[in-house]
């Protein structure tokens, strides 16, 4: 297993720069407390594999590349999922990493069976072998991702207050910002209006509406909650309660130190 882990902190200062302070340090994290966070996120999405860095999972409609699982759309496909995949490789682009032409369009493989038939083949190679060169990065993104949600979910919520206040008391301990940075790469900032069933969302502002106090393990009850009820809204033929115990056990990985 590759990891670029030793530069993460001055990549982070570089990406993530705002006025006199960098957003990693106002997530109050160490520059070894951020190395862990890409691990743990490539461990929830991957199981820590280089193999699983290029995966199409059943029952999708897309590809999951990288270590959070970046989603990644056939041509001419969309669906209700935020795709992440091509803002990933425009920003390693950015930063130095030569990223094949054929990496920033739609995805090349236009189903599940045309993925696996490939998985030994040139392109999935050579994906492979950046994202897993490119850990760092990749966290920088991820984090990248979760500086903008506040504003987002602010604007799209009744309770900004609740929602603030719960994000802000998160964001002040490296295992309450873990639990931010993580779930809004696994579930979004739950603002799109396309991330909804029966009219509910499952993303990161659905869990911060719903808990009760400003803690990893009110946060890890929360997201198995909103999780729940994501799975009893969803249409039966995505058979979404096979995900959902797999789910709860990354919920309550929340519960642990960083």
């Amino acid at each position: 297993m590759t990891r670029f882990f030793p530069i993460l902190s001055i990549i982070l200062l570089t990406v993530l720069d705002t006025s006199q302070c960098t957003y990693a340090q106002a997530v109050s994290l160490t520059g070894a407390q951020l190395n862990r966070v890409g691990l743990r996120i490539w461990q929830n999405e991957c199981a820590g594999s280089v193999a699983g860095l290029t995966s199409w999972n059943s029952g999708e409609d897309f590809a999951s590349l990288g270590i959070g699982h970046f989603i990644w759309y056939p041509a001419g496909r969309r669906g209700p999922f935020e795709e992440s995949f091509p803002p990933l490789a425009v920003f390693l682009d950015s930063q130095g990493v030569p990223m094949p032409k054929w990496s920033k369009g739609p995805c090349p493989w236009t189903s599940k069976a045309a993925f696996e038939a490939d998985k030994g083949g040139a392109r999935q190679k050579e994906l492979r072998a950046i994202l897993s060169k490119t850990v760092s990065f990749q966290t920088a993104f991820i984090l990248n991702r979760l500086k903008g949600a506040l504003p987002k979910m602010l604007a799209a919520t009744k309770a900004s207050k609740k929602v603030k206040a719960n994000f802000d008391g998160l964001l002040a301990t490296p295992e309450g910002a873990f639990c931010l940075i993580d779930y809004v790469n696994f579930k979004g900032e739950g603002t799109a209006k396309t991330e909804r069933y029966n009219g509910q969302g499952w993303g990161l502002l659905q869990v911060l509406e719903s808990m009760t106090t400003a803690s990893p393990s009110a946060f890890a009850s929360a997201s198995k909650a909103v999780l729940s009820r994501r799975v009893q809204n969803a249409p039966a033929a995505r058979k979404e309660q096979r995900w959902l115990a797999g789910w709860h056990n990354r919920c309550d990985g929340y519960l642990r130190k960083l």
